[in-house]
């Protein structure tokens, strides 16, 4: 007969204990974190996570994989309703792109930065099974936008597309966490706290990189 599972509390749905997990990885990354910080935050017993996600890595992959499955389906919708009116431009495919993930979670900003330091260290991650975990949460959803950029500007590559996918996603992921800094640099002229400020320039931004790659390099650029 299987074990029963610790009787949880009111508050300990398993979407409170991802929740929690998603919280205390982001402040302390994963070699940091610990059961029982993240029970503790929870409200739960140590066991209980221990019976609904056997492991550590079990309960990372967990939590990584609603989040970004949430952002990447919100991404998805937003591509295909695009590509069924027509070809889309550059700058309304990085919106797709970018707005889900810096406006996902329980305020615009707040989820998305939790969210942006777990991939940005799962990102250059040693492990296999990290490894393992961004191509599966990430590979399928990426492969779309580049082709549809590909589509977009017919003379951008398939090499040009994907660089320029992992530039975009790569700024965007340095520039979510609010640290100030941008009102510090701009002497109070911006606030990297505001959403739609940053989106905006950075779909400005990417989109010209973008169109600069869908023109032939010099050839003293060229590999």
């Amino acid at each position: 007969m299987a074990a029963k599972p610790p009787t949880p509390s009111r508050s300990s749905s398993r979407e409170e204990i991802l929740d929690a997990a998603e919280e205390v990885f982001a402040a302390r990354g994963y070699a940091g974190a610990s059961m029982r910080a993240i029970a503790d935050g929870a409200g739960v017993a140590q066991a209980l996570l221990h019976y609904h996600f056997k492991t550590k890595e079990g309960l990372f992959e967990a939590m990584f994989l609603r989040r970004a499955g949430a952002i990447n389906r919100i991404r998805i919708a937003r591509l295909d309703a695009m590509l069924s009116r027509g070809r889309p431009s550059v700058e309304d495919i990085i919106e797709a792109l970018l707005r889900p993930a810096v406006e996902t979670g329980d305020a615009p900003m707040q989820g998305g930065a939790r969210f942006a330091a777990l991939i940005l260290e799962l990102s250059t991650a040693d492990a296999a099974w990290q490894r393992d975990l961004m191509a599966r949460a990430y590979d399928a959803m990426a492969t779309r936008f580049i082709a549809a950029l590909m589509t977009a500007l017919p003379g951008l590559d398939r090499a040009g597309a994907t660089w320029g996918y992992l530039f975009v996603v790569g700024a965007a992921l340095t520039q979510m966490p609010s640290t100030g800094r941008a009102h510090r640099l701009s002497r109070g002229a911006t606030e990297d706290a505001d959403t739609d400020a940053m989106i905006t320039r950075a779909i400005i931004f990417a989109a010209a990189g973008l169109r600069a790659l869908a023109v032939p390099m010099p050839d003293h650029f060229e590999s």
